[in-house]
């Protein structure tokens, strides 16, 4: 079997992409493997909020910080927090920052229309990456396609398939997963329920459990019930169940449950070790989730993105590929501990029995 020309992108999602776009500008060639079928095989899920310094440094570095102002929300950057009984514990609706919201699917969206699109390859889910005795990795996939590059890159994400090349650490269950429930067209169908979130995000907290609700774009607002869950456990909940576990807290609160359709989604949280990081092995290396996965706190995505940049910037400078994937490698990894470690502490302050105090000095600042 030949070896194919270019770089081997596992992973079609804001990280795989962004590297994608960048190689090419560069005219580097690239192909990127994505499990999904299409675009719209499935929901992408919630809103993210691009920060300056990562999210939207690579959005400008990909030449696509124009295009991404044509989505970006800075009238939802707004912050509720309310205690189990509805009470407002604090509230911040102002639009003042530089942290504006953009949806999953818009920012997919945007890039998959920034690269050729005989460069994605659709349907095409990673089963195993070997890599050979002559140094090419050799991709093969559940549909039967099997390709060789001399150079692959893992953004599959949390269960990636290309990190056991330079990694044998596997994400771990932190006890707790999220439920999702969508509300379509609230501002007309559920006005309540819209005036309660505000423009942004409301958390609410008590007896160690949350519910988050976010406004994403076109009135529509994703809904997350939090419990404590062991890994085995987090499959079977409905929307009836939901409501049981909230049976105490306040009706007003209980109408973003109420006013969700049907269908719930769970979302286990696992998490990489704080400061994972693996000995460079030639002809590979991983970005985004497949490198530092760690509790949602808003940085993920964000660092995801900066990896594809800083990323794309070695593989296409002027100087040693491979030492500048090394230097890749060791500024990623100083990066990413940083804000694994931040992660987590914001992940156990909110499991704590005091969290609703704990959270409300975080996004007040206090803390």
């Amino acid at each position: 079997m030949s070896k194919n020309t270019g770089i081997a992108i596992v992973g079609g999602g804001p990280s795989g992409l962004l590297l994608a776009r960048m190689l090419y500008l560069k005219g580097v060639p690239f192909t990127v493997f994505e499990r999904d079928e299409s675009p719209l095989h499935r929901p992408q899920g919630g809103m993210l909020d691009l920060h300056p310094e990562t999210g939207q440094y690579a959005m400008k570095r990909a030449g696509l910080f124009a295009e991404f102002q044509k989505f970006a929300r800075y009238e939802d950057q707004g912050m509720r927090l309310y205690d189990k009984h509805g009470t407002l514990v604090y509230g911040n609706d102002a639009s003042e920052g530089d942290r504006p919201e953009i949806d999953r699917s818009q920012l997919r969206d945007l890039l998959v229309q920034s690269i050729p699109q005989d460069a994605i390859r659709w349907g095409h889910r990673l089963s195993q990456a070997v890599q050979l005795e002559d140094g090419a990795t050799e991709l093969r996939f559940e549909n039967g396609a099997v390709e060789q590059f001399d150079f692959v890159v893992g953004a599959d994400g949390a269960w990636s398939k290309v990190r056991p090349l330079v990694s044998d650490i596997r994400p771990g269950h932190m006890g707790l997963t999220m439920y999702e429930l969508s509300i379509d067209d609230a501002d007309t169908r559920h006005p309540e329920v819209a005036a309660l979130v505000g423009r942004g995000t409301a958390v609410a907290k008590g007896d160690g459990r949350s519910i988050f609700a976010q406004r994403n774009a076109n009135a529509h607002i994703r809904v997350y019930a939090a419990l404590p869950r062991q890994e085995e456990a987090f499959l079977v909940e409905t929307k009836a169940s939901l409501l049981a576990h909230f049976a105490d807290w306040d009706n007003k609160l209980l109408q973003l449950l109420h006013a969700g359709e049907d269908d719930v989604r769970p979302w286990p949280i696992y998490a990489l070790p704080v400061g994972h990081s693996w000995e460079n092995r030639a002809g590979v290396t991983l970005i985004g989730d497949a490198a530092h996965l760690m509790p949602p706190a808003g940085e993920g995505a964000n660092l995801a993105l900066r990896d594809a940049a800083d990323l794309a910037d070695a593989l296409t400078g002027n100087g040693d590929q491979a030492s500048a994937v090394r230097a890749y490698e060791a500024a990623m990894f100083v990066r990413a501990k940083v804000s694994a470690g931040q992660a987590m502490e914001a992940f156990a302050a909110g499991s704590a029995e005091d969290s609703l105090e704990v959270v409300r000095k975080r996004v007040s600042g206090e803390l």
